[in-house]
């Protein structure tokens, strides 16, 4: 298989045992129609060769690696799903409430994630249709 420059892709990275990332992530690729995003969980060696420590222990938030650029929480989720493009591209309007108001109700979802949607007990396996989004 032909290596990738990871640097120059984007990568969304997810808590790998958390039901609503997990959720997020399944939702994301079945929309992802261009193959624009790959997908790694926080607990991996994709997010270790590419993320801060700090980034890799902090499994409250999503994190989208664009190109280089890291976004976390609110801006991640935005960018994302504004990446998707057509009517999604209206979500980039949410950049325009203030980043410490949207991370407030984003740090509410994520302190709360475990007992509203549960965890599961290790990372879920891919379909083989999910493999070619997925990264270690």
């Amino acid at each position: 298989m032909e290596k990738v420059d990871l640097k120059m892709r984007n990568v969304v990275f997810f808590d790998g045992v958390c039901h609503l990332c997990n959720g997020f992530v399944d939702a994301v690729i079945s929309r992802d129609k261009t193959h624009l995003f790959l997908f790694a969980p926080l607990q991996g060696s994709t997010a270790e060769e590419l993320l801060p420590a700090q980034d890799r222990t902090d499994l409250d938030t999503v994190i989208y690696f664009e190109k280089g650029k890291i976004y976390r929480r609110s801006a991640a989720v935005i960018k994302i799903v504004s990446g998707l493009g057509g009517f999604f591209r209206i979500f980039s309007l949410a950049m325009i409430i203030p980043g410490p108001l949207r991370d407030l109700i984003y740090k509410y979802v994520a302190k709360n994630r475990y007992k509203w949607f549960g965890e599961r007990e290790f990372c879920r396996l891919p379909t083989p249709e999910e493999r070619s989004y997925l990264l270690p």
